[in-house]
């Protein structure tokens, strides 16, 4: 593997046409996105708007009302430098009651309370004759790009995107990754889904990737980031920080101390990436089961889950880095797309 186009050659034709075995342990499901978990849902708005590059994501667990539902949940806090709102609730009680919705850092105030007014609709008692209810919203900083104090998400936005969320949805520079960045390169949104068949069970992914530092990035196993810098030449810097969310669904029927567990192992797919989570990244992996009602299996079964959490993590942070499109936006910023990059590598060997 001695020349470039040799390494982009193996990166690329891993992804495009070895992803149900190839690199990959677990073949995937047919979207290859944490929707192949049957009932989970995604959706985006975004706001494309010169200086104002940002977005809200929102992933819906199941198709009945999870407040009255709610799903085993477990989060893996790998480094705190973060601002989420509801994980100490899912850790104290192991569940998930409400869609999760992403956004950057300081919209989260927001998206609290959009989300609040979604499920208010369904469930009108709530704070009265019912418990008060725990939204689950997570965060990444999307300050290079966009003008976070604009402050441009509003609640409503929020309720727009949990009243349209699907099956199929875009990747990429979308939603709430619309202004996040990833290994210096335009990061954002990215999915994944791992079969498991010890456990007839499908693992589904999305992470909203902001973090990494490119001289350390690595594609399929192999070392890119310094050939990658030397093509860029100038660009700005990222430090291992900035933040990741990563989401995990499965259909298999594991409690929350398990789902806990799996989302951990979130941690070893970013390290096969370069990262370390570095001093100023927020690194939160949440997992939750779409059975309500748990039949766990011995935690001795769980090796090819926690595999397939790994696995899952690394494939959707690079899926994000090749479904994004270039953005520029706050202050002039701008980030290019991994797949141009390797594009012009190419054309540069010829």
């Amino acid at each position: 593997m001695d020349s470039l186009q040799a390494r982009i050659d193996l990166i690329l034709e891993r992804w495009r046409d070895e992803r149900q075995l190839g690199y990959r342990h677990f073949k995937s499901g047919s979207n290859d996105s944490i929707t192949d978990v049957v009932g989970v849902t995604v959706g985006h708005s975004t706001i494309d708007n010169g200086e104002l590059q940002t977005g809200v994501t929102a992933i819906s667990p199941c198709v009945e009302n999870i407040y009255q539902n709610a799903l085993p949940c477990g989060a893996a806090v790998l480094n705190g430098f973060a601002k989420p709102i509801g994980l100490v609730q899912i850790e104290e009680l192991g569940v998930l009651e409400t869609p999760i919705v992403l956004t950057n850092t300081l919209s989260v105030g927001r998206a609290f309370t959009g989300t609040v007014r979604h499920v208010l609709k369904t469930n009108p008692e709530i704070g009265r004759s019912l418990p008060t209810v725990n939204p689950l919203v997570l965060e990444c900083n999307d300050g290079y790009l966009n003008d976070i104090q604009a402050l441009a998400v509003t609640e409503e936005m929020v309720m727009e995107t949990l009243e349209s969320t699907d099956i199929v949805f875009e990747r990429g520079s979308i939603g709430a990754g619309r202004g996040m960045s990833c290994f210096a390169l335009k990061g954002g949104i990215g999915s994944s889904s791992c079969y498991v068949p010890e456990l007839d069970a499908t693992l589904g992914v999305l992470v909203l990737a902001n973090f990494g530092a490119l001289s350390a990035l690595q594609l399929e196993g192999v070392p890119m980031g310094k050939t990658i810098e030397q093509y860029l030449q100038q660009h700005a810097p990222q430090e291992d920080k900035g933040s990741i969310i990563i989401l995990m669904a499965t259909d298999a029927p594991l409690e929350a101390r398990q789902l806990k567990r799996i989302a951990k192992r979130a941690g070893a797919g970013l390290g096969r990436l370069g990262s370390y989570w570095g001093h100023g990244s927020g690194d939160i992996a949440v997992a939750f089961s779409t059975c309500s009602q748990p039949c766990p299996p011995p935690d001795a079964q769980l090796d090819p889950m926690l595999r397939a959490a790994a696995e899952g993590t690394e494939r959707a942070v690079i899926d994000a880095l090749l479904q994004a499109t270039h953005v520029q936006g706050f202050d002039g910023h701008q980030r290019m797309a991994l797949s141009d990059v390797l594009d012009g590598l190419v054309n540069q060997q010829k």
